[in-house]
């Protein structure tokens, strides 16, 4: 909640009790009319109007013109029938706690301060890959484009860091959001008042010759947008970070020419496993081609502050959900050093394990599905059967997650991390778990506070790319840390045994 959005509110709720309980003193009425006026002026002028202080709006304005009308009509009474007040009290009453309600419910938050020295600069490229025929667009001939967004190490910013999400009048006014979070378009009004800490087309940070380059991906139907905190954070400590929309599995994508592609991929369909291969085989396309696309720009091929300013002999690649699969798939490229998946299962997995620096990061549910499953393996056929169930009817439904804990072990065996953190839920690991406390109560995201569980996922994050990318640090990867009790290290398969 903001600072004048809390004073209005207790200001409406203070001209309602004077109304209630001072009735033959008109001063306080007066002080307090005019108090709430200017609170209502400052908080436009600051903070901007939003749909969820409505009540106290009209409160301030009702009592307003009554001041007015008072001071032109010295015969205007501030007082009125005894059962009319309390019906009106008890109106506006109601209303205010409904404000507060809606206040807490639709937070104007703030994103996580980066932790690094460094200022951080961005930039958004797009580009279209003249060699891949769009397979989900309508229109024949279609080329695969995508939208990039960069954040870099910054110096010498000038102006207003960059809104959190820049199209945000387009996105409320053609409800691309609420229709993806089941939320009226209406209430995510306040969506558009809240910054980042990044800064456009800023100058490159002279720190370094050059920077690590890391590849985003964010989970299925949400955005590159939603994973603001943690590119702006590794930028902050010496990272390039490149985070793709993946077109037609996002919310929205805008395009330079105003165009929108929304969500086409089928929701319904991506848990049946050619329809997953299919749509993860573009993924990890897209994240091979944005590859290219950097050597590119690194070389000066395409105008931009980062020629020449990345390293492309340190690549890593990390995403969420459907973008850590896509992470894990893409991270058998040569080029790419290490990467980390964020509660993600793995698609494309009928090959040998990967055998290069990797970590997982599951949230406790994930974690305690994946460890359900194991358990269905040591169940006697006798105890199947008082189930309901059938050993084969058990292998055939498990064997795709079977696949995949076996390239988990394989990366554990490797020097590879799993880890767990309590009291996360699958969005706890982006900036949906900001968006509003109900995802808590419909868990969505985990008993842990949004603030707490990114600065944990980040620290780790951090960690793991400094140790391989940068040859230091990574000591939180050698075990439990008294800093951070909520995260377990699986040390065998799945049993969640600390070292």
């Amino acid at each position: 909640m903001r600072l004048f959005e809390i004073l209005l509110l207790l200001s409406s709720a203070n001209l309602l009790a004077i109304k209630m309980f001072c009735k033959n003193n008109r001063k306080p009425l007066f002080i307090a009319s005019v108090t709430g006026a200017l609170l209502l002026v400052i908080h436009l002028v600051v903070e901007g109007y939003r749909i969820q202080l409505l009540f106290p709006y009209c409160i301030t304005l009702a009592f307003l013109v009554v001041l007015i009308l008072a001071l032109f009509h010295k015969t205007a009474a501030w007082t009125m029938p005894r059962f009319l007040s309390a019906t009106l009290f008890t109106a506006g009453a109601a209303s205010l706690l409904l404000t507060g309600a809606l206040m807490y419910v639709f937070p104007v938050f703030q994103l996580p301060e980066p932790t690094g020295s460094l200022k951080v600069g961005t930039q958004t490229f797009h580009f279209v890959d003249e060699g891949r025929n769009e397979i989900f667009s309508e229109a024949p001939g279609d080329k695969r484009e995508l939208m990039v967004q960069v954040w870099y190490p910054a110096q010498n910013t000038k102006g207003k860091p960059k809104p959190f999400i820049p199209d945000a009048d387009k996105f409320l006014k053609e409800e691309y959001m609420s229709k993806t979070f089941k939320i009226p378009s209406i209430f995510m009004d306040y969506m558009k008042y809240i910054s980042s800490h990044s800064y456009e087309n800023a100058e490159v940070s002279g720190s370094s010759a050059s920077y690590p380059l890391i590849i985003l991906n964010h989970g299925y139907s949400s955005s590159k947008t939603y994973y603001t905190s943690q590119a702006e954070d590794l930028a902050s400590h010496g990272y390039v970070v490149a985070s793709i929309d993946h077109t037609y599995s996002t919310f929205a994508t805008v395009f330079p020419d105003s165009r929108t592609t929304t969500m086409k991929t089928d929701e319904d369909l991506i848990g049946e496993r050619q329809y997953r291969d299919k749509v993860g085989k573009v993924w990890t396309d897209d994240i091979t081609f944005t590859l290219d696309q950097f050597e590119r720009i690194n070389s000066g091929n395409i105008p931009s502050a980062l020629n020449g300013k990345i390293d492309l002999d340190r690549i890593g690649v990390f995403g969420h959900s459907f973008g850590g699969a896509a992470s894990y798939d893409v991270a058998y490229d040569p080029r790419i050093t290490a990467g980390i998946d964020l509660d993600g299962s793995l698609y494309l997995y009928d090959k040998e394990p990967l055998s290069k620096p990797f970590m997982f990061i599951f949230s406790e549910m994930a974690f305690s599905l994946y460890n359900k499953v194991k358990e269905n393996y040591v169940y006697t056929n006798e105890e199947l059967e008082a189930m309901g169930s059938t050993r084969e009817q058990v292998d055939k439904d498990t064997k795709g997650v079977k696949l995949q804990l076996e390239h988990l072990e394989h990366v554990a065996k490797n020097g590879g991390k799993i880890l767990y953190i309590e009291g996360t839920e699958h969005y706890n690991f982006g900036e949906m778990q900001f968006l509003s406390p109900l995802f808590q109560h419909v868990k969505l995201t985990g008993k842990i506070s949004p603030a707490r569980a990114t600065f944990i996922v980040n620290a780790y994050t951090l960690a793991f790319f400094d140790k391989y990318l940068k040859n230091k640090g990574g000591s939180l990867l050698d075990g439990p840390s008294d800093e951070y009790p909520e995260v377990k290290f699986v040390t065998s398969r799945f049993t969640g045994e600390q070292p």
